[in-house]
């Protein structure tokens, strides 16, 4: 019972953030697109998915959701969901719009084959100072603010994918383990 409450206390945290309109999606790609970081990946990837808003939320147990479109050559070609859980010290709320971008079509033939998981030490280049000192799926980070020019980057794929989120508000403070899972439906 205490971890039902935990979660379902995790989700409250998160709510407010987890809100998307259509037009989200387009804003979330412009975003990345004007990113000096992120905006060379779309003349050179396959295809990408994006995910305007990611809600997560934690107090021990951590939830993140967000819901997002895969696209290949500019055209929407199915729907995905990512779901993060993890377990450790954490408390707070945070939401950020993610992407994902395929070097490939093997990478996009792994990331749209069903149930495709990232590990924990998969790592996505925070765009701005905003997200976590240490984006990684296993959290390990800590809230900040900054401009663009604050962050660093390595802008390179890893194991056929590159991964880049932009902080979009909150405050998490985390030492957990665990990973992003995704779904994914073709349109």
């Amino acid at each position: 019972m205490i971890r039902l409450r935990t979660v379902m206390f995790s989700l409250l945290l998160a709510s407010p953030f987890a809100s998307a309109l259509a037009d989200d999606y387009a804003d979330a790609t412009k975003l990345f697109r004007d990113a000096g970081q992120s905006a060379k990946f779309f003349n050179r990837s396959y295809g990408y998915a994006v995910f305007p808003t990611v809600g997560k939320g934690g107090a021990f147990l951590g939830v993140a959701h967000g819901a997002g479109r895969v696209y290949v050559n500019g055209k929407h070609v199915g729907d995905t969901s990512m779901t993060w859980l993890s377990v450790g010290p954490q408390l707070g709320g945070q939401a950020y719009s993610q992407i994902i971008f395929f070097q490939d079509r093997r990478a996009f033939t792994e990331f749209t084959s069903g149930n495709f998981e990232f590990g924990a030490q998969a790592s996505a280049i925070a765009i701005t100072a905003g997200a976590e000192a240490q984006a990684t799926t296993g959290g390990a980070g800590a809230g900040a603010s900054g401009t663009p020019s604050h962050a660093t980057t390595k802008s390179r794929y890893d194991d056929g994918m590159a991964v880049f989120t932009i902080s979009k508000g909150g405050l998490m403070v985390e030492a957990s383990l665990g990973g992003q899972k995704f779904s994914y439906q073709a349109k």
